[in-house]
Order: C-alpha cells, then structure tokens, then sequence
C-alpha cells in the first residue's frame, strides 16, 4: 500500500486524479444518498415515478458517456471534456436550489446531473492513462487506492449532513453544497488538468470511426462480459435507493441514514487500502467473486434487520464486499479493450445501462410486490447470479 501511496504522490496525473476524485466523492456523498428521500419524502414523487426518473436518467448519462468516451478515444478533448461536465453538476445543483419544486428535481436528475455524472468515467480514465506504465499489481494497487479513497468524503461529509438535517435544516442545504464543490472541482481542472497536446500520457487512439467504435464496443464477446459487470453493481446502486427509505419505514433518523453509510464506507476504504496485498495471494476475478457474494448477503438483509441493533454489524458486508468489487471491477472492465482508455470509459458507461436498469427494476417490481424486502432480495439474486456467469465464462476461457 506504502508503494503505490508513494506512486500516486510523485506523479502530477495521478495526484490531480486523486484531488479530483475527492472533490467528486463529496459531491456523490451529499446527493447520492439522500435523493431518494428528497424525492419522495419531500417533493412527494411516487416510487414508480422515481423509478422511471433514474431510468431517464441513466438513459442520458450512458448516451453521453459512451459519446464522450468515443470522441476522447479519437481526438486530444479531454480537459475541454471535463470543464464541460463538471459546470453542469453546478447547473444541475443550482436549478433544484432555486426552483425548489417537482419539476426543478426531475429536469436536473432526469437530465442534468446525469450528464455530469459522466465525469466518473472520464477521470478513471485519466487515471488509466496516468499508471500505465506500471506494472499490472501496481496499478491494481494504485486503482485501488484510488477508488477507495473516493469513499472518504462519505466518511466525513455523512455524519455532518445528518446531524445537520436532525437538528431541522431542510434536505435542500445539500444543492448549494454540492454547486460548491463543483465550482472547486472546474478549478481544479483548469488550473492542474494538462492541455491535451501538453498531456503527460502516451495514448494509443482507436483510428475507427464512430460507427465503427460502437460495433466494437457492442461485439457479442465484450458487450456481454460488460452487462455482466454492471448486473453485479446492481446492490451497490439499489443500496443508495432502499438505505434512507428503509432506515425512515424503520423509524430511524436521517442521523443514522449518515451513521451507517459512514461506518460501512470507513471498512470500505480500510479494506480497499489493503487490496494491493491481497492481489499477491488471489486472482483479481477471485477477489470480485468474494466481494459480490458478500455484498448480495447484505442487500438482501438490510430491509429485515435495519429495525434491529444488527444493522450495525451488518456494515462489515457492505464495507468489506464493496471494496472487493469496486476496487478491482473498474480495471477488469477498462481491460476489455486493452490500453485504450476512452473506449474504457465508454465500456463503464455500457455497464450502467445493466447496472441502473436492473436496480431500477428491482426496486420498482420489488416495492410492487412485497416491498423493500423483496426489492432487496431481488437485487442479491441478481448480482449473485451475473457473478455466477461470469466465473462460468472464465472458465471456458471466453473473453
């Protein structure tokens, strides 16, 4: 771990990935959480409404990031790429802010903030980019670390906002927040983000066309290794939909909302930390396998135990679970197409069509059913059953 801290720390890529990254966790921590609270405990939307906002949603944010990945993968745009979608999470933060109503909260979470969104995609790549030239336990490591390290502002910026929601300030304190650190984060690139053609990195570009890097994505071979990642996603994105819903029908709090994502998220980040050691004893594939079963335990517990003291011992699933999966999914999926960090991008963007759909599906056909229970329930079925797949395909040898 000491190894690739250092690694990140010495090199100007890296350590701006890391800033940035930060910056961005914050802005995740703050809206991610709570929107679905926002949504329908205070604008009053109906969960099957919500449901199809984060269908829309996803929607525009895959058809932007797989554009966006494609035209970075042809042509040096990359700091122009990420000024532009780091001012819209500031637009997008500033229209519910001032418009304070239904229709402020679905034009910027149907539209705007998931155009932003695609700034994940592209500062990973940067991040790519910036550790090729180390070896593949390194950069495992340095990956890692770095997307371990997104899940600190959790740690900090949770337990803030909930005593600050416990003691009466309003849900909406959290746009102008996050438009702040947005404005940050555009500093931050126009001051330390290098001009394409001054750029640090060697860069190997596709030469294909439009047309012709969308068949390539969509080949049978790689599109469904792509939609099997992001089905074993589903918990992670379903666990930001039920936590706040199913910590209110339980009776608790806004402060234990931020509590336990907190507490998780400090286990993340403690495990993700030691991944680099762990790769040395286990195959990057076996590592995914362990943390999505793990994870699927805890989705599918959550709904019964959250009225229960055994919610909080119940965190170490999540903590330790997403770390095994997140640390190392990114990497496995950028690897698909080789050295090519845009079309790698475009492939995490291709995983969110699976990954939000199916949450969004199973938390619309769960609720209808039987309730967060069963939305829970459906969501560990899922993932555990992509995981299967995927070792199954491995196994044959299939890309």
């Amino acid at each position: 771990m000491k190894r690739q801290f250092t690694l990140i720390l010495r090199d100007p890529t890296l350590r701006m990935t890391l800033l940035a990254i930060l910056i961005f966790g914050t802005y995740l921590a703050s809206v991610g959480i709570y929107q679905s609270l926002i949504a329908v405990k205070l604008f009053g939307i109906s969960e099957n409404f919500y449901s199809f906002i984060l269908i829309v949603a996803l929607i525009v944010s895959v058809v932007a990031s797989v554009g966006i990945g494609i035209m970075t993968d042809q042509r040096p745009n990359r700091r122009f790429m990420a000024l532009s979608t780091s001012a819209l999470m500031s637009v997008g933060a500033a229209v519910v802010w001032v418009g304070q109503s239904q229709w402020a909260f679905i034009l910027s979470h149907m539209f705007l903030i998931p155009l932003s969104g695609t700034f994940f995609g592209q500062i990973f790549a940067v991040g790519r980019l910036g550790s090729a030239h180390l070896p593949a336990a390194d950069r495992d490591g340095v990956f890692a670390i770095l997307r371990g390290l997104m899940g600190v502002p959790f740690v900090v910026v949770l337990p803030i906002w909930g005593a600050l929601f416990e003691s009466g300030l309003s849900l909406l304190a959290i746009y102008p927040v996050i438009m702040l650190a947005a404005g940050v984060l555009f500093l931050l690139i126009w001051v330390q983000f290098p001009k394409d053609h001054l750029a640090p990195w060697v860069e190997v570009k596709s030469g294909l066309n439009f047309r012709a890097s969308l068949r390539e994505m969509t080949d049978q071979r790689v599109l469904i290794r792509v939609m099997l990642v992001g089905a074993i996603h589903t918990g992670n994105a379903l666990c930001g939909i039920l936590v706040g819903l199913v910590f209110a029908d339980a009776g608790r709090g806004t402060t234990d909302v931020g509590l336990f994502f907190s507490l998780f998220i400090i286990i993340e980040v403690a495990v993700t930390l030691m991944i680099g050691q762990i790769r040395q004893f286990l195959s990057r594939l076996t590592i995914i396998a362990i943390g999505v079963f793990t994870y699927a335990a805890y989705i599918a517990l959550l709904p019964f135990l959250a009225p229960t003291v055994w919610v909080w011992p119940l965190a170490i699933l999540p903590g330790v679970g997403g770390a095994f999966v997140f640390a190392l999914a990114i990497g496995y999926l950028q690897d698909l197409l080789g050295q090519r960090a845009g079309a790698g991008t475009s492939l995490v963007a291709l995983q969110r069509i699976s990954t939000d759909s199916l949450s969004a599906a199973s938390f619309a056909i769960g609720t209808s059913l039987q309730g967060y229970a069963a939305a829970g329930i459906l969501g560990a079925g899922i993932m555990s059953a992509a995981m299967i797949a995927i070792l199954v395909l491995d196994r044959q040898g299939k890309p």
